[in-house]
């Protein structure tokens, strides 16, 4: 019998639920600086603090594709509302580290629980129309951070109100994201209405134990400070060659499969790095360009979530595919003009450029495994999101590193080098697209 929902519905519900998820990124943003003179704690401090909410996210996302339909899409939406809802009631009550920490811990989860249900819904509710709704779904995380600073900047650096009253306001979308998804009826994911197992779902993922290895070691490296992954050393690349080796044979040989799904799990490496790596070290990487980055990060966030709203014509144009090696091209030359940028005026046109570059990348790079790797599932969307965020977690250090050693300028050309790859990587892709139909 086929589900009556109301796609509309479910979709501001879904952009409500990721509004609170980038809300908490901008507004944790703002309070660093008031644990650090209010209540004493330390740099480091912070940082182990704030740390759950970035690989809380992953680990969510990366369990959510496995369970969610087992448990149904409906509880991992409950889930994310409960885990938003304790976490932003703890980071109220929060005065040390470990308040601080468990804080994080819940909110980690619930923004990783919300990727982990709303990706696959939408691609379900949305069938015909994955990529462009994807994108104008995803509007509302660069959407959420201008409001998130905006409403920092107005409520506590001009009004000079508390940090309570600023977190306090999650509490509005979060109560209309509930009260949306309460009493509806919520579709199956498009797997398991198109009678594709769970056992096909984690053979097209392509190499499903290398893969799930991969991102678990990812996770714990993200995590654990003993494990670290030393990119000057010959047996790192010694190690990753072994991985692609055991990856071609898993998915070419064994489980007689594309792997077309790996190749896009490499990109999303490259891509969520050069997005997500570059904006959160911003400060640092123009601190010195004759414009405050934080306006520089407000015109850039805005850029994508604009461009991602009116992101259908140019897909139907150019095909995902086609748009994918198009961003890459602009984030090749925004991260150049960064990097010799001098003054106001040119650092922020190289900044433009660089946003259009970057906007398109992570919803285009889940729709496009979702449109042609449909089998994947929601496994496949929550291996992709997951990756992205861990792979942050793993170049922001380098990134760091890089400042202090070389200078923001220096390091700006380095981190060229990720979009540079895609573009050869999108060459090949939109050949292989053009001469191979898509799977099914």
């Amino acid at each position: 019998m086929e589900q009556k929902f109301n796609a509309s519905r479910l979709f501001i519900g879904s952009c409500l639920a990721l509004l609170v998820t980038s809300l908490t990124f901008a507004i944790r943003a703002k309070i660093e600086g008031v644990f650090s003179s209010d209540y004493g704690l330390t740099g480091q401090e912070i940082g182990w603090a704030f740390g759950p909410a970035f690989w809380g996210f992953t680990i969510a996302m990366y369990v959510g594709g496995l369970i969610i339909d087992a448990v149904k899409t409906r509880s991992i939406i409950w889930l994310a509302f409960f885990m938003h809802l304790i976490g932003i009631t703890l980071l109220l009550m929060a005065t040390d580290k470990t308040m601080l920490f468990v804080a994080n811990v819940f909110i980690g989860f619930g923004n990783g629980s919300v990727e982990a249900a709303c990706n696959p819904l939408i691609t379900t509710i949305y069938s015909t129309n994955k990529t462009k709704m994807l994108n104008r779904f995803h509007v509302w995380f660069p959407g959420g951070i201008v409001i998130g600073g905006v409403l920092a900047w107005l409520l506590m650096d001009q009004l000079h109100l508390s940090w309570q009253l600023l977190t306090g306001l999650l509490f509005i979308p979060l109560a209309i994201y509930g009260y949306l998804f309460f009493g509806q009826t919520i579709p199956e994911t498009e797997r398991v209405s198109s009678g594709v197992s769970f056992k096909d779902m984690l053979k097209n993922v392509a190499a499903p134990f290398t893969i799930i290895a991969v991102v678990s070691f990812m996770i714990l490296s993200a995590s654990v400070p003993a494990i670290k992954i030393d990119f000057s050393s010959s047996l790192t690349y010694i190690v990753m060659a072994l991985i692609v080796v055991a990856v071609v044979i898993e998915g070419k040989f064994v489980n007689k499969v594309s792997l077309l799904f790996p190749f896009m799990l490499f990109c999303m490496f490259l891509t969520a790095s050069t997005e997500l790596g570059t904006n959160q070290w911003i400060n640092a990487l123009l601190e010195k360009s004759g414009i405050n980055p934080m306006i520089i990060l407000v015109v850039v966030t805005g850029i994508m979530a604009v461009g991602r709203f009116f992101a259908g014509p140019l897909i139907h144009k150019l095909n995902p595919a086609g748009v994918l090696l198009g961003s890459a091209i602009l984030a090749v030359v925004g991260l150049y003009l960064l990097s010799v940028a001098d003054g106001a005026v040119f650092t922020m046109s190289a900044a433009i450029v660089f946003a259009f570059g970057i906007c398109y990348f992570w919803p285009t790079m889940l729709g496009f495994v979702s449109e042609n790797i449909p089998k994947s599932g929601a496994l496949g969307l929550s291996i992709m999101g997951g990756a992205g965020m861990v792979a942050t977690s793993m170049v922001l250090p380098l990134m760091g590193e890089s400042i202090d050693t070389a200078g923001p300028q220096a390091t700006l050309r380095y981190v060229t080098i990720l979009p540079a790859i895609l573009v050869v990587g999108f060459i090949f892709l939109n050949v292989y697209m053009r001469n191979k139909p898509s799977q099914h």
